[in-house]
């Protein structure tokens, strides 16, 4: 396992100190008004039942408090959004672009940036942005190892657990090695979502890191002349797993929403989750048996954060940015993080809050599968985007999918 290095934090630390000036009252006002009776369409991967509902619940919000249309454009992969971001700019559409907001973490923000697609910087003129925890939470400045530069928004905090029903499996495997030795002895009982699902390619993104010989290159991108050999460990572990997947690995659920069905229905016993209150959302609504529980692995787990950014051909600019600093207030957080809502852990700095703002949080259950943050410990940090953009392409290559 290994942790944010010293030279890292400097970064860090550099990085803090550029989230400086607010917006002026006078100037948030003037964007208040301008947002007014502006639509937002908002792109936002639509693979989770409960991010959906707490999405329609935000869009009920910002039409009630400041007049904003908020439309939720539901994709299954963001990069297709991304692309036709591109495709407008290269169109020479520097305005009246078609997507004003997005969810997006990642090689997708990576790809914004490199191409000049995004508005800004803008997340460090949101009044809510003085309450984000950049001290405790260094991902909110470094998405994958990129800086964000405010370039994009803070949401919330993901980190992997797997989910297993105690009730079949009360002991399940805690590393990758101890993984394909369960799954020898227990053939068709563990899968992945298939790789090019942001969930399977992390899975084997986590197996990485804990097989590679220095999880520090990782922090640095790929190339093609590090790729094979670094990356060699992975493919020969996954060599011999594949063929004790579920199906012997010839399919694979299209995404963890998919995986998780099928440990409720019986067929495997271990899913995967990049949220830790997901499972104990998903006992209560009855979709998964009460008896499942989350753990994470010995090494640790991956975790980073998920944002919001804006094009830079938006329509509708201001409301975005309205719509961003919504999503920091305490109370859109706190309704996040609230398991019977949707489990999305906050990305606000707790200490920063009033006193009536903070018991929102301390009201909230943590839900029976939801492990304490002493247990789900500090999450690894992502490798740089450009490692998961070729493992997906190398599983492509060598499987075929």
């Amino acid at each position: 396992m290994f942790r944010l290095s010293i030279s890292f934090m400097a970064v860090l630390v550099l990085l803090a100190g550029s989230v400086s000036a607010r917006a002026s009252a006078d100037d948030w006002n003037a964007v208040l008004a301008t947002a007014r009776g502006q639509t937002v369409y908002w792109n936002a991967w639509a693979g989770s039942e409960a991010a959906n509902d707490y999405i329609a619940w935000v869009a009920a919000e910002v039409s009630r408090r400041h007049g904003i249309t908020l439309r939720h454009v539901k994709v299954t992969n963001l990069a297709e959004s991304v692309a036709r971001v591109l495709a407008e700019k290269n169109a020479g559409r520097t305005s009246g672009g078609s997507v004003d907001l997005l969810w997006i973490n990642g090689e997708n923000f990576l790809a914004m940036k490199e191409n000049g697609l995004l508005y800004g910087p803008f997340a460090d003129r949101l009044p809510n942005a003085a309450l984000v925890d950049y001290d405790g939470k260094p991902t909110v400045l470094l998405d994958f190892t990129v800086p964000v530069e405010g370039l994009e928004s803070p949401w919330g905090m993901a980190q992997i657990v797997f989910l297993h029903d105690a009730a079949r499996l009360p002991d399940p495997p805690r590393d990758m090695r101890a993984l394909l030795s369960w799954a020898a002895a227990n053939p068709g009982r563990f899968t992945h979502p298939q790789v090019r699902n942001f969930m399977g390619s992390t899975f084997l993104k986590q197996a990485l890191i804990e097989l590679v010989d220095d999880a520090g290159v990782l922090q640095l991108p790929a190339t093609p002349a590090n790729f094979q050999i670094v990356t060699a460990p992975l493919w020969a572990w996954y060599e011999q797993l594949k063929p004790n997947l579920w199906r012997s690995g010839r399919q694979f659920p299209e995404n963890a929403s998919v995986q998780h069905q099928l440990l409720a229905d019986g067929e495997v016993d271990m899913s995967i989750s990049f949220h830790p209150a997901e499972a104990s959302n998903l006992i209560q609504s009855g979709q998964l048996p009460p008896s499942v529980r989350t753990f994470v692995l010995a090494g640790g787990t991956i975790g980073n954060t998920h944002f919001v950014a804006i094009p830079f051909n938006s329509s509708a600019r201001e409301a975005a940015m309205v719509v961003a600093d919504f999503l920091l207030s305490p109370e859109a957080q706190a309704r996040k993080q609230d398991p019977r809502v949707w489990g999305d852990m906050t990305v606000l700095d707790l200490n920063r809050l009033t006193a009536g703002d903070r018991a929102l949080f301390d009201a909230l259950p943590r839900g029976p599968a939801t492990l304490a943050p002493d247990e789900l410990d500090r999450p690894l940090p992502e490798p740089h985007p450009s490692w998961m953009n070729m493992i997906v392409e190398e599983w492509g290559r060598r499987y075929g999918g």
